[in-house]
Order: C-alpha cells, then sequence, then structure tokens
C-alpha cells in the first residue's frame, strides 16, 4: 500500500518541479501577440453600416474646436472648415488617409525582448488609465496614489510574464507641479521596467522636455527615433465630435518628436456617446477616422494606434460600468472595425467595478479580458489591477490579474486540430494493452507545459491540502508576491551616468 503511494509522491514532486521552472520563449503555451479573431459579434454587413455611417458622420457634422494648427494642417489635407468652426470630412480625404496610415506598427520595449507587434490579431495585454486613487487591500481603503506608487507598478509589470506593456496606470497625486509630474511618471515608469511605455502630457510645452529626458535614457536622439519606447496616450477628442485642443497640440509635438501616438476616444455610451453598442461604436470610429486624417496629414504613416474606446453607462445612475457585458461588446465590436480597417487598434477591457479584488472583480475583468483577446483586440489596456470604474488602481490586483490573463490568453490560443492533437494513437496505446489511463504517459508529460497554463497564485490543492497549508486566500498570496518582487532592486534601472544626468536636468522627486 505504501509503496505506489510513494511512486505517486514522488511524480507529482517531479511534475511540481517541473512547472516551476522557468520556460523558454518557445515553450510556452501562451506567449505575447497570440492570434485572436475568432469571435466576431459584428457581421459583415454590420461593419460596412457602421463604416458607411461614421462617414457620413464626418462628412455632414464633422469636428469642432480644433486648434488653429490643426484647422491648417487638415483644411491643407482637403478637410472643409464650414461658417460654423466645423472641420468636415470628405470621403475620399479619408479613404486617401487610411491608405497613407501605418498598417504595421512595432511598438518597442526599452529591452527588444519585449517589443510589441501590431498587426492583424496579434493580442497585447497591459495596464492604462489615470487612477487618482490605490485600493489597500488591508484596511480596505481608497488614499491618493503617489509616484512612488507608480515605480512600484512599473517594477510589478517588469516581472509578469502576461502584462505585455505598462500604459501609465495612476496620477502621481503627489506632486502638484504638472510640468514635474509628466517627466516624474517618464522617469518613474522607465527606471521600473524595460517593456513599452504609454504616458500623456498635460500641456504641449512639456513635450520638449519629455523628449529631452528620452532622449537621454535612450543614448541620444538618434537611437530614440530607431526605438521609441514610450508612446503618447492621447485623449485628441472631447466626444461628442469635438477636438481637445490642447491635447491635439501635444501630439502635433510628439509627432514630429518620432513618439508612436494612441488616438483615444473614449466616450461614455449615453452621455457623450449615443447610448446603444452599435451608435456608440459608429461615434469612436468617426473621431478617430479623424484623428487619422490628422496625424497623416503631418507625417504619412507616422505610427497611431485606432483607439476606439467607448465605454458602458448605467442608465439608472449613471455610473460607468467597465465590467459589464455592454462594455466587452463594445470593446470586442471595436476590435472588428479596427480589422475593417486593416489598422493596428486598442480598446479597454478588464476593468472592474468592483472596489476590491473580490469575486465580483473577477467576473468583470475575465469576462471582457476574454472577449478582447477572442476578438483578436491588437491592444487590451487596463486589462489588470484596475478598480472603481477607473477611479482606483491596486498593485494586488495588478499581480493576481497576470493569473486570470493567462487564462484569457489560453482561451485566444484556442485548439489545434491534428494528428498529434487528435491523439488516435494514444487512445489506442492505452486502451490496447495499456494502463487504461493517460496519467504519465509519455505524449501527456511531453505536453503538459506546451498545453496548458498553470496559474502561479490561483489555488488548486484539495480541501484537506488547503486546511494544512492554512487555508490561504489569493489577496494574501498576492501581497506576498508584491513584498517579494519590491524587495528586489529594480532590473530596469537606469545605468548611474544618466540617472545623474536626469537628476541633474530635472526635479526628480523618486528617491535614488
Amino acid at each position: 500500500m505504501n509503496k505506489p503511494l510513494s511512486r505517486r509522491s514522488g511524480g507529482r514532486a517531479a511534475r511540481r518541479a517541473a512547472r516551476a521552472a522557468p520556460l523558454s520563449a518557445d515553450v510556452r503555451p501562451i506567449r505575447p501577440g497570440l492570434e485572436g479573431g475568432r469571435y466576431k459579434p459584428l457581421t459583415d454587413n454590420d461593419m460596412q453600416r457602421i463604416h458607411a455611417t461614421a462617414l457620413d458622420a464626418l462628412e455632414q457634422i464633422g469636428l469642432a474646436d480644433a486648434p488653429q494648427s490643426g484647422i491648417d494642417i487638415m483644411t491643407a489635407a482637403g478637410a472643409i472648415l464650414g461658417d460654423d468652426g466645423r472641420l468636415r470630412f470628405p470621403r475620399a480625404l479619408v479613404e486617401d488617409s487610411l491608405a497613407k496610415a501605418c498598417k504595421d506598427i512595432t511598438l518597442c520595449g526599452r529591452d527588444p525582448k519585449h517589443d510589441l507587434h501590431l498587426n492583424g490579431n496579434r493580442v497585447h495585454f497591459g495596464t492604462a488609465g489615470a487612477a487618482v486613487h490605490m485600493v489597500d487591500v488591508y484596511g480596505k481603503n481608497y488614499r491618493d496614489s503617489t509616484l512612488q506608487d507608480l515605480h512600484d507598478a512599473a517594477r510589478i509589470t517588469d516581472t509578469l510574464d502576461n502584462i505585455h506593456f505598462l500604459q501609465r496606470p495612476m496620477v502621481c497625486r503627489d506632486i502638484t507641479d504638472n510640468r514635474e509630474m509628466d517627466l516624474n511618471t517618464i522617469y518613474a515608469t522607465c527606471s521600473g521596467t524595460t517593456k513599452h511605455i504609454g504616458t500623456s502630457f498635460t500641456d504641449p510645452d512639456y513635450v520638449a522636455d519629455a523628449l529631452e529626458m528620452l532622449h537621454l535614457i535612450a543614448g541620444g536622439e538618434d537611437k530614440w527615433r530607431e526605438r521609441p519606447f514610450l508612446s503618447n496616450s492621447n485623449c485628441f477628442v472631447v466626444p461628442p465630435m469635438k477636438f481637445a485642443t490642447e491635447s491635439c497640440q501635444v501630439m502635433e509635438a510628439c509627432i514630429r518628436g518620432g513618439m508612436p501616438v494612441l488616438l483615444l476616444s473614449a466616450g461614455m455610451a449615453g452621455a457623450t456617446a449615443p447610448s446603444t453598442v452599435a451608435g456608440a461604436i459608429v461615434q469612436a470610429v468617426a473621431e478617430c477616422l479623424a484623428g487619422i486624417v490628422y496625424v497623416n496629414a503631418i507625417k504619412p504613416g507616422h505610427p497611431a494606434i485606432f483607439g476606439t474606446w467607448p465605454f458602458g453607462l448605467d442608465l439608472r445612475t449613471g455610473a460607468m460600468t467597465g465590467g459589464s457585458g455592454e462594455q466587452a461588446l463594445l470593446s470586442a465590436g471595436c476590435a472588428q472595425m479596427h480589422k475593417f480597417y486593416g489598422l493596428p487598434g486598442g480598446a479597454a477591457a478588464g476593468i472592474a467595478d468592483s472596489k476590491l479584488p473580490d469575486m465580483q472583480a473577477g467576473w468583470e475583468q475575465m469576462c471582457s479580458n476574454v472577449m478582447a483577446g477572442l476578438s483578436g483586440l491588437n491592444m487590451v489596456y487596463e486589462a489588470a489591477g484596475m478598480h472603481a470604474s477607473l477611479l482606483g488602481f491596486c498593485h494586488e490586483s495588478l499581480i493576481l490579474g497576470d493569473d486570470l490573463i493567462g487564462q484569457a490568453l489560453r482561451c485566444v490560443r484556442g485548439i489545434e486540430v491534428d494528428d498529434e492533437t487528435l491523439a488516435l494513437e494514444q487512445i489506442r496505446d492505452v486502451c490496447l494493452g495499456g494502463p487504461g489511463h493517460y496519467l504519465g504517459t509519455d505524449a501527456t508529460l511531453s505536453r503538459m507545459q506546451t498545453d496548458h497554463v498553470y496559474p502561479t497564485l490561483g489555488d488548486r490543492t484539495s480541501p484537506k491540502e488547503w486546511a494544512e497549508l492554512e487555508k490561504p486566500d489569493l489577496i494574501t498570496k498576492a501581497i506576498a508576491c508584491k513584498e517579494d518582487i519590491l524587495a528586489h532592486p529594480s532590473t530596469a534601472l537606469l545605468d548611474p551616468l544618466t540617472d545623474q544626468k536626469i537628476r541633474e536636468r530635472f526635479t526628480i522627486h523618486l528617491k535614488t
């Protein structure tokens, strides 16, 4: 009786050791850039009608409040300025701009192994947002977010396999000067991760200083322009159908500086966008098409992500519903429209309306992350860590999100069907004179790592084992994981000479 138990225990220990060992990129069952696109909530006719309606909106309604520089740029390209001050876009102008637009974007990391290739249905998950609070899971409280919190989020992101990029997830509310906040945001994120970073700027005058810092980090302007590792998240429109004057000026400066841009339209369905899913998508598409005209009139082919980000709204209360089924449909439908135009695109998913990383957060985050991935969304923003409908960010939830996104990516990968996976010979060997089960067979063991995703913190123990381990819960394990990550020096730290030059030139609030 004891001998078989001993063999079983030894086999289990070996399997656990194999699962704990790091996997090389070619063996991992999931990785950045897996191909989605199997889920299609819109028919071909639906997409044609959305496209036609968006063109009607641009030609008949147009957008207001462009800065004078934007008016000059877009009218020179063929837009028409009406007596009402609105810019209107003829169909031919939109079609010409789409023909010039960049269809294949690489978002560089400071480390080339983190480069993100945006084309087709390649899927990447990451953070985003401008949360003003941090979630304190100890006391179940919210507090103002700080520069150190942002730096720690970057450091945590750098260690997580399934968080592929870091777009600034929170505002540094301990820095009151906006220029210093923007520059310290760049410093804190770049010194925390070598993955691609996204950020925004509060004033166009700050872009030149930001580029100067980025040139120092890159080792020169030429090296920065060759591999720009930071992009501008730009809310260039204020829905419905108005340009955001200062953000447009920021965008112009970033394009001149060689920085990729995210053209971000973030209407609220029922408030600043139509309440229907289709109508909200139409408006977002129209606004981003105007952005494509704008960008390509400045510099044809400049890397610009088609950032349709319509959000859901609870029409009973006016509260945002980032964790709803409607939000999942909005983002999945937008992903299809990105493919319709052949443009690299991004949208929001993974947002929790829940205030804490609890069961509600789990179902909200998984629903939209899976649907966004299955739809082939190139950049899934807000995918981990975001709570309270974008008001709060949580380090522990970011860590738990890595596990959650791992399972979402396994869904994206789908089912491979070939002679080996159909497994007829396995069935024959096991059933005709074999052991009558597949446990421990060569075929099973050879594919246990390449076919299966094992959670890092998710608990699959039996109730007995769980009790023997003193009944650990997810939050406790996430806290321990966070403390372990932050106990070690950041591997993305800038070299001492570069760091000294930056600190001599700029006011850096993060301690050395």
